[in-house]
């Protein structure tokens, strides 16, 4: 199964995850709203953690290199 980004309500609140560094969870929201395996949604994570850090990077609290620290997929 693939992710489908019509499928999605709205970003902000996994935006707001990404952003506050729940990995987890937001991967949790994805696979949840878009009814997707693991993998396509690493996949989509990764699309938006870079569109966080061009349109909201004050809003991270720890560097681009420090985020994924310890977070092995």
């Amino acid at each position: 199964m693939t992710c489908d980004d019509a499928a999605v309500e709205s970003w902000d609140e996994i935006d707001d995850l990404i952003v506050q560094r729940k990995i987890i969870l937001a991967l949790e929201a994805i696979r949840n709203i878009q009814a997707c395996a693991f993998r396509p949604a690493i996949d989509e994570f990764a699309q938006r953690l870079d569109l966080l850090w061009e349109t909201r990077p004050n809003d991270f609290t720890v560097s681009r290199e420090e985020y994924g620290r310890g977070v092995y997929t």
